[in-house]
C-alpha cells in the first residue's frame, strides 16, 4: 500500500501563510494523479487542488490565486502553498494519490493535518 505522510499544518493569522507537505512511500512518478483535499466539520471532503503525473494542474475556484501545488520527484513529496490564507480556510487537508489501471482505480489517503486561521 502506498503511505502519505501530511506535515506543516498549525494556527495562522488570517492573511497568513502556510505550506504544506506530503511525502509519499513510493515513487511519485509511479503514481498517476496527487491532490490535496480538506474536510471542515459536517461537511463533505472537497479537492483544493490536484497535480497528475504528467505536471497538469487543476484547483478549486476559491483557491486560485491563492494556494499553488507543487512536487518534488527526487523527494517523493507533493507541497500545497497556501497564501492570503482566510479563516473559511480552516479544515483538516488531507493528501491524496491516485493510482489508475485498467480495471479500477486505486485511491490512497493521509491521515490529514489540521490548518486553522484564526486571529
Amino acid at each position: 500500500q502506498v503511505q502519505l505522510v501530511e506535515s506543516g499544518g498549525g494556527l495562522v493569522q488570517p492573511g497568513g501563510s502556510l505550506r504544506l507537505s506530503c511525502a509519499a512511500s513510493i515513487s511519485i512518478l509511479r503514481l498517476d494523479a496527487m491532490g490535496w483535499y480538506r474536510q471542515a466539520p459536517g461537511k463533505q471532503r472537497d479537492l483544493v487542488a490536484s497535480i497528475t503525473s504528467g505536471g497538469s494542474t487543476n484547483y478549486a475556484d476559491s483557491m486560485k490565486g491563492r494556494f499553488t501545488i507543487s512536487r518534488d520527484n527526487a523527494k517523493n513529496t507533493v507541497y500545497l502553498q497556501m497564501n492570503s490564507l482566510k479563516p473559511e480556510d480552516t479544515a483538516v487537508y488531507y493528501c491524496n494519490a491516485k493510482v489508475v489501471h485498467t480495471v479500477l482505480d486505486y485511491d490512497y489517503w493521509g491521515q490529514g493535518t489540521q490548518v486553522t486561521v484564526s486571529s
